[in-house]
């Protein structure tokens, strides 16, 4: 960063449009800006995954992605720069693999839950999703967006999961299973 921030407010934004690294102005309800938002909301939850008390290995997974993620921000602000390239698609594979490497098969589904830090290693993982959902409209429509940013979001959700898995059965505790209507208790709401 050239130049440091003296001032945090600007006033150039008060009309509802900001600026893309490029210098072009775009409408604060752009596709491109609602993708590059919904990667920063995605980082601050894994902040607050990051505070809490988790596995080490988990630990050492999530924090190199927080700057992965400020990177792929940047990536879309700034069309034709490429922050992510297949090598780091396949170090999270990697890391995926030796995460889940200790954790049974899955038999059933997992309901977001389990403990507090699980439960918001599930939502920094729905909010994964759905940044991979606007990145894949911002392809179709203002594309194109680099393919290993696209496969980064994909495994980078799938390692959430298996973190919040890992995270749940800390310390002896359980994962939430989702029971089909047939095994509820039948006043259950």
């Amino acid at each position: 960063m050239g130049n440091r921030l003296s001032k945090i407010y600007t006033r150039t934004g008060d009309q509802g449009t900001t600026s893309l690294a490029d210098g072009r102005r775009l409408s604060k309800a752009d596709l491109r800006l609602e993708c590059i938002g919904t990667l920063d909301e995605l980082n601050s939850a894994l902040g607050i995954v990051l505070a809490q008390d988790i596995p080490e290995p988990v630990r050492e997974a999530l924090t190199p992605v927080q700057h992965r993620l400020f990177d792929m921000g940047a990536e879309l602000s700034l069309p034709g720069y490429q922050s992510v390239d297949t090598a780091r698609v396949e170090a999270l594979e990697a890391l995926l693999d030796n995460l889940n490497a200790e954790l049974p098969p899955l038999k059933e589904f997992i309901l977001p839950g389990g403990n507090p830090a699980a439960s918001h290693c599930h939502l920094a993982r729905a909010i994964c999703r759905r940044a991979e959902r606007l990145v894949v409209a911002l392809n179709a429509s203002d594309g194109p967006v680099s393919g290993p940013l696209l496969s980064y979001l994909n495994r980078l959700s799938d390692l959430l999961f298996v973190a919040a898995r890992r995270i749940a059965r800390q310390g002896g505790g359980e994962e939430v299973y989702w029971l089909h209507e047939r095994q509820r208790p039948e006043d259950a709401p």
